[in-house]
């Protein structure tokens, strides 16, 4: 059940200064969780606040949980947040309770005062994947990006399901992966001979996603009101498309045009910290089928969604070069989608799909309704027919090598404490020489 408390108090401050600044990502209000690795030691988990990271390992050592926050922390301090996801978003809030108090402007004061054993200045980590995942799965859940790429004719059975392929999960990384340009297949512009090399039509796609918790049993689905206690916690995704490999081999779906590279960013923002930016699912419209029952409840129509800023940022290697900062292309917001993320996920349970704690689902292309709400290359240059123009003068159909796509996120509310995600950035690189004979071509 939504509901809110002492974490989410507006006039909550933090000692560390940071975290009170108007712009931070990471106020006392968030506290998102992660792992990091410092000075080449051991991958661990940590809590962002501010500019800095919690250490939940050494806070174990300097006793400063107990109870049923301790046996979170310990699961949260591991060298992923598996067993975390394993024990629920109940232990999390928990944790997020004690964290908050040892953090806040008039809390216990041993934290405060060995501020310096317990925090570790973000600037001096490594930030790592936080899931070891055990199955992505990408939907396409935006009407509007659907309209645009179909010619203002959807496919009609996105009106009746959330949209989805099974992803490849080894292939996500974190945010800062290299976007290694694929080598496949294709005919392309379309009409052209069929070749084999360095994909000329790569692409972005602005999703968002969340990590699932508990699951359920094989065979056994999920009702909707379920599936959305199953939302463990969110991220930013970049899943990155090839699309001449795409539009080549789309006969049975998407395959080696979206299995080279998923960027996702670091952090994981708990459902319990976005609890003041739910907002009720986009309205159909008469014309428009009505929801399945059993993607329906009272629940999902007032409190599905989230409002939630999203925007996609380009830095060329020309652009870098000057020192010009990145511009931005895109700006969209995540209310806009036509399925929830908790009929996503009931969607997938209701033929018994197992989904299992360490699952991620990303919402497909988040495209609003407005020209600069169009989440992805495809969308903005109308398949290649009409550049995108930079300030500098440089022009775009597709991702060059050298580019630099960065996404980023706000959910901002009138009354409540601005938070932010993390970057979810990638950078193009291009592709290897292909062996092939035992020789590189």
């Amino acid at each position: 059940m939504i509901q809110l408390n002492e974490t989410h108090d507006p006039g909550r401050r933090s000692w560390v200064d940071s975290a009170n600044a108007v712009d931070s990502e990471f106020p006392i209000q968030n506290l998102p969780f992660g792992v990091f690795q410092h000075s080449g030691g051991a991958p661990r988990g940590g809590v962002a606040i501010g500019d800095q990271i919690f250490d939940l390992e050494l806070g174990l050592k300097a006793g400063v949980f107990s109870g049923e926050a301790a046996v979170a922390a310990q699961a949260a301090a591991a060298p992923t947040l598996n067993a975390l996801l394993d024990l629920g978003p109940a232990a999390a809030t928990r944790l997020r309770a004690r964290l908050s108090e040892l953090l806040r402007v008039g809390g216990p004061d041993h934290a405060r005062q060995n501020a310096d054993a317990l925090l570790v200045p973000s600037e001096r980590v490594r930030l790592l994947r936080p899931v070891e995942l055990t199955a992505f799965t990408d939907f396409s859940c935006s009407l509007h990006h659907v309209r645009r790429l179909t010619n203002g004719s959807p496919w009609p059975v996105l009106h009746h399901l959330p949209v989805a392929y099974n992803g490849r999960a080894s292939s996500v990384a974190v945010s800062g992966a290299e976007v290694r340009r694929p080598n496949g297949q294709f005919a392309f512009p379309p009409g052209a001979p069929q070749v084999f090399g360095a994909e000329p039509a790569l692409d972005f796609e602005l999703e968002f996603g969340a990590y699932i918790s508990g699951g359920n049993p094989l065979g056994q689905p999920l009702s909707l009101d379920e599936a959305a206690t199953r939302l463990f916690g969110y991220c930013l995704v970049n899943d990155w498309s090839a699309r001449g490999i795409q539009m080549f081999e789309k006969a049975l779906g998407p395959f080696l045009g979206k299995s080279f590279l998923t960027t996702v960013s670091p952090w994981i923002v708990t459902d319990e910290a976005l609890w003041p930016f739910k907002i009720g699912r986009a309205v159909r419209s008469r014309e428009q089928p009505a929801v399945p029952t059993h993607l329906d409840s009272s629940l999902d129509r007032t409190k599905g969604s989230l409002d939630i800023d999203l925007e996609a940022h380009l830095a060329t290697a020309k652009m870098r070069a000057a020192g010009d900062r990145p511009v931005r292309i895109v700006h969209t917001n995540f209310k806009h989608m036509y399925w929830t993320l908790a009929q996503m996920a009931a969607h997938q349970a209701s033929n018994g799909c197992n989904l299992q704690s360490g699952d991620l689902i990303a919402s497909g292309t988040a495209s609003g309704p407005d020209e600069e709400a169009k989440a992805c290359l495809m969308e903005i240059t109308y398949a290649a027919q009409e550049n995108l123009e930079l300030p500098n003068g440089e022009t775009r159909l597709w991702l060059e090598d050298g580019d630099q796509l960065q996404i980023r996120a706000r959910a901002s509310r009138d009354g409540f404490v601005s938070i932010g995600f993390g970057p979810c950035d990638g950078r193009v690189v291009p592709a290897v020489s292909y062996p092939v004979h035992g020789e590189r071509l």
